[in-house]
């Protein structure tokens, strides 16, 4: 049996969700309830590090944060495992 990928066309109307994560940190409950405004929490990620955007969940690719008008955008800069495949095939 053969699938044509036309077959799976409609499973591009499916909506997910997509994150872009810019760092996490660990910190004690104790310390979680004392933020308050102008608080400053400082994450593990640095800022020359690209930002990992998954998709429900799954890390799909690395971007950087661009600013487009008055609003944030994402540039896409690799996608996860682009990596790796170009690694193998050298």
């Amino acid at each position: 049996m053969t699938i044509h990928s036309r077959g799976f066309d409609f499973l591009k109307e499916v909506d997910v969700r997509l994150s872009v994560e810019l760092g996490r940190t660990d910190m004690k409950l104790k310390d979680v309830l004392a933020l308050g405004e102008d608080s400053v929490v400082m994450l593990e990620r640095l800022t020359d590090e690209l930002l990992d955007v998954h998709v429900n969940g799954k890390l799909i690719a690395r971007g950087e944060i661009i600013a487009q008008g008055n609003r944030f955008g994402l540039r896409i800069v690799e996608m996860a495992g682009a990596a790796a495949a170009g690694e193998s095939a050298a």
